[in-house]
């Protein structure tokens, strides 16, 4: 990610480029605090992605660490892109991947249609193999009250909310499976 910034000093502009990130090969959403996190948990923790309407400081205190990491400025598309790139899902399991829909008797808007179909397409780009599976909302709020740890994002789209399970990383450095 290369940005542009424009600083003025005494009616002079001076234009400079600079890339993102201080650590080669990483996405630069990929903060300390969040790659501390991904890299504490272990084989079947779940990290759970939400929305910025998620009630997520209330969630994540009822996780195993009790930890919320707000990615500001950030959708869920790129949240979760950037963590699969380093994040293996555990193929040891059903539903490594869930995602929240409405309750029985709604109907999920077509802004939420749009935020999984992208969402789904950023973990294939990573996990082929893997299936996201629907879970009712209310359903949803329980299971994330029992995950690692939660990643709020600015996602604005409703029902922006999954839950990844971690895997294995295999001794050839690819997610391990059955």
């Amino acid at each position: 990610f290369a940005r542009t910034c424009l600083f003025a000093s005494r009616h002079k502009f001076l234009l400079l480029d600079f890339a993102m990130g201080l650590l080669k090969g990483l996405d630069p959403l990929l903060t300390a605090d969040l790659l501390h996190m991904l890299r504490s948990a272990g084989h079947g923790d779940s990290i759970v992605v939400v929305d910025c309407n998620f009630p997520a400081v209330e969630v994540a205190s009822k996780t195993t660490t009790g930890k919320l990491v707000q990615i500001a400025g950030a959708d869920d598309v790129a949240v979760i892109d950037a963590i699969c790139s380093v994040l293996p899902l555990d193929y040891f399991v059903d539903d490594p991947v869930l995602h929240m829909v409405p309750s029985p008797g709604n109907e999920l808007p077509p802004l939420g249609k749009e935020v999984h179909a992208q969402v789904f397409d950023a973990i294939r780009k990573h996990s082929p193999d893997v299936q996201p599976k629907p879970i009712d909302r209310f359903a949803f709020y329980e299971k994330a009250r029992t995950g690692f740890a939660v990643v709020q994002t600015m996602e604005r789209r409703p029902y922006g909310c999954f839950i990844l399970t971690k895997g294995v990383v295999g001794p050839d450095g690819k997610d391990l499976k059955p």
